[in-house]
């Protein structure tokens, strides 16, 4: 498990947090690179980043702006630098935003998460997440790991999650998922027709070819998905199938994986093959029911989330009526 967050502070602007520093070329200095000779001015940032900050107008020689991180210097110039922070040093930082939750108590949360938000701060996606969001909304969010995040949706994903707000309640909750104990059922469009049930067991981990992928391959986790049929349209002749997914293990991109694998990739999931329909852009996949015992109380929950407007609009265009899922066995 990952160690407590103690590092993040409050939501302050970056211009509050820079640090100026200066210092003058000297001879073994002369005809260096800027962002070369950068890292030595300031040892603890990336080259990567230094450049970075030359590109936004950060560094100034004698005076004068300079946005080229490949201008060689001259001794006795002097060199200005306004040092922003990293984009990963933003990441812990608290983000007062209108978080959708739909239920809440002294030990947990759940969300009913949007298309298109981050759970999790990661490369590109630094701040904004719902963790900024977490830590902003309760004190205890900055002690515990990833602000009691238990489990994630992909950004594009939309739907319910479970979200814990004392380390015991987390602790709890990663147990449970670890032993199958949270049900996760999803409802999604895929390409094609689906048979009325269907048993996708296959193992799962990270595409050897493409890092931000996940592929079928035997010496992968084992990974399953019961697929039952709701309903069937068409799309200009193309056969459409609503699904309803219940999971069995949670590893990334799981449903997409599994759908593309047996031949039916969601509607508009680009990544794996799914064609764009529907003026769908982000795969037609929602998290729809969430149920659990309670981690502290172990009273029975159960948390149905409707669909988000796109995929409602879909749904609806497919002359399709809103999915009412039925219990399902865990």
């Amino acid at each position: 498990m990952d160690q407590p967050i103690n590092d993040w502070t409050d939501n302050e602007s970056e211009e509050s947090a820079a640090e100026i520093r200066e210092a003058d070329v000297d001879a073994a200095g002369h005809g260096s690179r800027l962002d070369r000779w950068l890292v030595q001015l300031a040892p603890e940032f990336s080259r990567n980043h230094l450049q970075s900050l030359v590109e936004r107008g950060c560094v100034s020689i004698d005076g004068a702006p300079c946005a080229k991180d490949a201008r060689k210097l001259k001794a006795g110039e002097r060199v200005r630098i306004e040092l922003l922070p990293t984009e990963e040093s933003r990441a812990f930082r608290a983000e007062a935003m209108d978080l959708p939750i739909v239920f809440e108590d002294e030990h947990l949360l759940v969300l009913d998460k949007a298309p298109g938000m981050v759970v999790h701060p990661a490369a590109g996606n630094w701040s904004g997440t719902v963790m900024n969001g977490l830590l902003a909304h309760h004190a205890l969010a900055a002690t515990l790991p990833r602000g009691g995040i238990v489990h994630r949706l992909d950004k594009d994903t939309s739907g319910v999650m479970v979200v814990g707000k004392t380390l015991p309640a987390v602790t709890a909750l990663v147990r449970m998922i670890a032993a199958r104990e949270v049900h996760r059922e999803y409802v999604a469009l895929a390409w094609g027709r689906v048979d009325e049930e269907v048993v996708v067991d296959a193992p799962l981990r990270r595409d050897p070819v493409s890092r931000v992928k996940m592929a079928v391959l035997h010496h992968g986790k084992p990974s399953r998905t019961d697929v039952y049929l709701l309903d069937e349209a068409e799309v200009e002749g193309r056969p459409v199938s609503a699904v309803h997914c219940v999971l069995h293990s949670g590893r990334t991109h799981q449903i997409r994986v599994h759908l593309a694998h047996i031949g039916h990739p969601l509607v508009a999931d680009a990544m794996y093959g799914g064609a764009p329909a529907l003026g769908l852009a982000r795969q037609a996949l929602h998290a729809a029911r969430l149920s659990f015992a309670h981690p502290i109380t172990g009273e029975a929950l159960q948390f149905d989330a409707p669909l988000p407007q796109d995929l409602a609009l879909a749904w609806t265009s497919l002359g399709l009526d809103a999915p009412e899922l039925p219990q399902r066995p865990a």
